[in-house]
């Protein structure tokens, strides 16, 4: 297959985009940033005209070093649970509800009635329960469409609204095992008319709308695919893909996942699953990572005290990070304290100590997801600023006793580029 293939990244900070060759070589880059959301208390809402301003002009720098003519598909991702209503012509109705808004408590407690334990509709920052405040607050509009952020810049792009994909469809309540809309959102008064038709990732469903080409020189014949999350192009991206394949993001916080042969859900420990054709992503988030990190030391005096880690000599301090009291996952409990003594004299020991003790939390999250019927792990690749730090991999390669490399791409627009070469997984 010839041309090129375009992923984008509607994320937190700006909009990237990336295009690839046929043989997934990366031919270019560019990148828009947007402003911060607007935020009042729990409230965090974006102009969705501003995401889609930002899309336009990264395919436009995009243009400067890429023949956008040789565009053969288009994959969109976007932030996780972000939405909005529109009209039956795309515009939008209300303001983008972000992903980390968390105004729907009284609706969140309508979905937990309901819904099942497994689904991926619970909390306040979910998409239901913003899809059901939006509908018990009102709107501007004839309501035809309740859309994802990626969904509705695909949908831009193609002049055809109310497709999803699997991954994002997950938060409002898809059920992804059957493949279905479930029956208890009727329960919750969810017309069926607003949801949208949810296809696998990467399922081209419209070739772009043609004036659009026009304007942003893009060739009528490229095809617009279903989209993901931000999240699961960045799994995407790191190219692991068998059965046992784990990626460790070490940032503020420790989020697992691991590419299992069937689904695994854990509610209680927020452990949920998403689809990738036949198989299944499953993952959990620590509250343990980088911002533990933080607690103790800043970021100029980690890299300072790297070089007097000994990867190979074992403290045999048995911590348990943690930068307030609270667990999820590996341990479920809302009370755990941290587990920090006793403190060597010299920072370096005590900050070999820490990082120990967070790959001791990555391994037990790995046997956690294990316990929950994921195969047995094959390697661990790592993202995150924590993953550059070469000590700590060699920490994490001992306590996992697995391989544990460092991501060549993790750019989630590299993750949709592909997906929009790849097509729907198998």
């Amino acid at each position: 297959m010839g041309g090129l293939f375009l992923g984008i990244d509607v994320g937190t900070g700006g909009v990237r985009a990336c295009t690839i060759d046929a043989q997934a070589g990366i031919r270019g880059f560019a990148s828009t940033a947007l402003p911060a959301p607007r935020v009042d208390g729990n409230a965090i809402d974006q102009t969705p005209e501003l995401w889609w301003q930002a899309t336009v002009d990264t395919i436009g720098k995009l243009g400067k070093t890429v023949d956008l003519g040789e565009i053969t598909r288009i994959v969109v991702d976007g932030t996780s649970g972000t939405l909005l209503l529109t009209d039956a012509a795309g515009r939008p109705c209300t303001p983008g509800l972000m992903y980390n808004d968390a105004r729907a408590t009284h609706q969140a407690a309508r979905v937990a009635a309901i819904a099942p334990a497994e689904s991926g509709a619970h909390g306040a920052s979910s998409a239901l329960a913003k899809l059901l405040y939006l509908l018990d607050h009102g709107s501007s509009g004839d309501i035809s469409h309740a859309v994802h952020q990626a969904d509705w810049i695909a949908g831009r792009l193609a002049g055809r609204y109310g497709i999803s994909d699997e991954n994002n469809a997950l938060k409002l309540g898809y059920d992804p095992v059957a493949r279905s809309w479930p029956a208890w959102l009727d329960q919750l008064g969810v017309r069926r008319d607003l949801l949208p038709q949810v296809l696998v990732p990467g399922t081209p469903f419209a070739e772009i709308d043609p004036a659009l080409a026009r304007t942003l020189g893009l060739p009528p014949s490229a095809q617009i695919a279903a989209g993901t999350t931000d999240g699961v192009a960045a799994f995407i991206a790191t190219r692991a893909d068998q059965p046992g394949d784990a990626v460790t993001s070490l940032g503020t916080t420790l989020v697992v996942k691991q590419l299992a042969t069937q689904p695994i859900f854990a509610a209680d420990q927020g452990v949920y699953s998403h689809r990738l054709g036949d198989r299944w992503l499953a993952g959990g988030a620590s509250n343990s990572g980088g911002a533990a990190l933080l607690m103790h030391f800043t970021a100029d005096e980690m890299e300072r005290l790297t070089p007097q880690v000994e990867p190979d000599q074992p403290t045999g301090l048995d911590y348990y990070p943690l930068p307030k009291p609270g667990e999820r996952f590996p341990i479920a409990d809302p009370a755990l304290a941290a587990r920090i003594t006793p403190r060597p004299a010299e920072d370096h020991r005590f900050f070999q100590g820490l990082l120990e003790g967070i790959a001791s939390v990555e391994a037990l999250a790995y046997r956690q997801l294990a316990g929950l019927g994921a195969p047995r792990l094959r390697r661990v690749i790592g993202i995150g600023g924590g993953a550059k730090n070469e000590a700590w991999t060699r920490i994490r390669h001992r306590t996992l006793g697995v391989p544990v490399t460092v991501a060549e791409q993790t750019e989630a627009s590299y993750g949709a580029a592909l997906l929009a070469l790849n097509g729907a997984p198998p």
